[in-house]
């Protein structure tokens, strides 16, 4: 008698279908977890930007401006409405740079300090309400210029992301950013 090495055909079938019901199971749990993954990242690089505006403003004096770009990877990156490709508010990329003229806007003598590149895993990154800072103008003590540019940001919009997945991101007057929690989350009036 002799020995058989391998498997049987009825063998193989089971051993398939045990696969094919584990990633079954699986599959819903990753995409959820790729969901979070991409909003996380997505914040983190956010508020390590403000951070690092907020930072330079201090060191350089004040004139620093945090803003939306329509073509932040330009090779003259400006200011916008944040509408340009791939945007849905601030998805499209961001830019610091120092305001040396101050007049608000990026010109020929200004420094840019970082570029965020398009952000493509999140459909949107937008303030909510009547707030609408397209740009964060930041002082020698690392405040924001104006009340006003205090806001309630939302990353991650419907019908992509679930209420549960989205964050809410505060940002207050003093150039501060805080997770105030998921989509039905929100902040004080000051972005605090």
């Amino acid at each position: 008698m002799s020995k058989q090495r391998g498997l049987t055909l009825v063998e193989l079938m089971i051993v398939l279908s045990i696969a094919a019901i584990l990633v079954t199971l699986a599959a819903p749990s990753l995409t959820a977890f790729t969901k979070s993954s991409a909003i996380t990242s997505g914040v983190n690089s956010f508020m390590a930007d403000l951070r690092f505006a907020r930072s330079e403003a201090i060191r350089l004096g004040g004139k620093v401006i945090m803003c939306r770009s329509n073509a932040p990877e330009s090779a003259t990156p400006a200011c916008g409405t944040g509408t340009g490709p791939g945007g849905n508010g601030w998805v499209s990329g961001w830019i610091i740079f120092h305001d040396r003229d101050d007049s608000g806007t990026r010109t020929t003598g200004d420094v840019v300090l970082r570029v965020q590149s398009p952000i493509t895993t999140i459909n949107s990154i937008v303030e909510l309400g009547s707030s609408s800072s397209t740009k964060f103008r930041l002082t020698a003590t690392g405040r924001l210029t104006t009340v006003a540019s205090a806001t309630t940001i939302t990353f991650g919009g419907n019908p992509e992301f679930s209420n549960d997945q989205q964050r809410v991101l505060c940002v207050n007057l003093g150039g501060r950013a805080r997770i105030a929690g998921t989509g039905t989350a929100s902040c004080g009036t000051d972005g605090e």
